[in-house]
């Protein structure tokens, strides 16, 4: 009998069709999210129903008379001392007026992604103030040439979707210089869309100048902002920050999108019980969006409940653990279940290298917020030693990572074709396998991903190859990109126009 099946490729052009980027990616960016819902209806209505009261009867304190005044005059009232009472109605006017979708744009508009709804996106955040040196495999402080390279590294990374600066550059002592020259090197060495911190409200304004020239003239940045602010306006239990929220009033006059971000600890600065801790972080959460709503109804912001977890033992924050996958779960989940914009935290490892620790605690705590429905989850990539650390090794790992979470959120399609009724039939009464089947091809490139890190290989073949560990891989992975990658993504006019305006430190 004549063979008509078609012919397989040679060894070695299989080999290299593997190794490229496939036609259809199986698991890219922006699946769906929300399958794991660790709270009932019921629970979360409670939660919810605590934080409306505690909002209504204690209210928030320490409240800047600017923010208070406009507050009043949304709604709010006065209560003990100086504290300021968010009404439930007014709460409930704030949640329905939010934006619940919004666009958070690349610089290239191809890598512009939309928030909200159930897609899942990973991407940075943090403040490492130490970094996991690649050659002596020990952290130094972070420097501003770390935060050029982490942001040129990601950058071909494709399962971060927004880049947040995720170390602090501790050789720029200037808390101005060193607010200008983060946002330099994000729009230096990248397109997507980034995101930063201010330290003081006036620096906005001059920064928004550099973001002008980057984006081409005068308020054309406003027209389409492509950095976000992350700002902490609520400091817990209950009270207003005022430096952070002059930042929020100078975002909103510039067109400025923000995360506004809850990190209250358990045990800390809120209950130790996880009901308790849900109760008081959503009602922080939500008075930072009553604020944003009493300052401009509808303007875009990311509803960052992130809850974080101390090691009562201790007092030490800690990043990784069964408790920090279930709250942000739940958080995202309530997030979801108000039709906010979901902000949660994972990967935070507290592993300090590249060891078991780091796959455990990043894989559980990630994976639960996306199958959870965390629109933006932060802090997923790189990032070590409870938040302390960052590491070039960790991102390329981290982004293998996501794949397969995309993968798992992904799921499983089930049709006709999928279903495969007629290859089952045919491979039994035929060869009895279902190697070199047309069907078995197009499912190897239609649903499996196959990670570039990871090793498959059987023992004998791995020691034959020396024998090398997932951080020895994801070394030369880093290195490889970081010698080859020099995206410059500022004109010569536009670096000139930058410099002299601003003491840019990089040569």
């Amino acid at each position: 009998m004549t063979d008509t099946r078609p012919k397989r490729g040679g060894r070695e052009e299989r080999l290299a069709k593997r190794a490229a980027k496939p036609v259809f990616d199986p698991c890219p960016p922006g699946q769906r999210g929300g399958a794991y819902r660790p709270l009932s209806e019921a629970e979360l209505a409670r939660i919810f129903d605590t934080a409306l009261d505690l909002l209504a009867r204690l209210g928030m304190g320490e409240v800047p008379e600017r923010l208070s005044r406009d507050l009043l005059a949304a709604g709010a009232t006065r209560g003990e001392g100086a504290r300021i009472c968010l009404p439930r109605t007014l709460v409930q006017e704030a949640i329905q007026g939010a934006a619940k979708q919004f666009t958070l744009h690349g610089r290239d508009p191809a890598r512009s992604i939309t928030v909200g709804g159930d897609r899942v996106f990973f991407g940075t955040g943090g403040a490492a103030v130490q970094t996991l040196d690649m050659d002596s495999g020990r952290y130094r402080p972070s420097t501003l040439v770390d935060l050029h390279d982490f942001t040129r590294l990601q950058d071909v990374l494709a399962n971060v979707a927004w880049f947040t600066r995720c170390c602090v550059a501790t050789d720029v002592p200037d808390n101005f210089d060193l607010d200008v020259n983060t946002v330099h090197a994000l729009i230096s060495h990248t397109t997507k869309p980034v995101a930063t911190s201010f330290t003081l409200a006036e620096h906005v304004a001059p920064i928004v100048d550099m973001l002008d020239i980057a984006a081409g003239g005068p308020g054309q940045f406003s027209e389409r902002p492509f950095v976000k602010a992350h700002i902490s306006p609520v400091i817990s239990p209950l009270r207003f920050g005022e430096d952070a929220v002059d930042v929020v009033y100078e975002c909103i006059r510039h067109n400025i999108p923000m995360s506004c971000i809850t990190a209250a600890q358990a045990g800390a600065t809120a209950p130790a019980t996880m009901a308790g801790f849900l109760a008081q972080s959503l009602a922080e959460t939500l008075a930072s969006l009553v604020m944003v709503h009493a300052i401009q109804p509808g303007f875009p912001m990311v509803f960052s409940n992130w809850p974080l977890v101390i090691d009562l033992r201790t007092g030490a924050f800690s990043g990784g653990g069964g408790e920090t996958a279930l709250l942000n779960a739940a958080s995202a989940q309530l997030s979801n279940w108000l039709g906010l914009p979901s902000g949660v935290a994972a990967s935070m490892t507290d592993a300090k290298a590249i060891d078991a620790q780091y796959g455990v605690e990043k894989g559980m705590t990630s994976l639960a917020a996306a199958l959870a429905g965390g629109n933006l989850i932060y802090e997923s990539s790189g990032m070590t030693a409870a938040l302390l650390g960052v590491s070039f090794e960790g991102f390329v790992l981290d982004d293998e990572m996501h794949s397969m979470s995309y993968r798992t959120l992904r799921g499983i399609e089930v049709s006709d074709e999928t279903l495969g009724f007629d290859a089952i039939c045919g491979a039994v009464l035929g060869e009895g396998h279902f190697l070199g089947e047309a069907q078995t091809h197009a499912a190897m490139e239609r649903d499996y991903f196959y990670p570039r890190l990871a090793d498959r290989v059987e023992p004998r073949s791995w020691a034959e190859a020396g024998a090398a560990d997932a951080w020895t891989r994801a070394k030369t992975r880093a290195r490889e990109i970081l010698d080859s990658h020099h995206p410059e993504y500022l004109s010569a006019e536009q670096q000139a126009a930058i410099r002299a305006r601003f003491n840019i430190l990089m040569p």
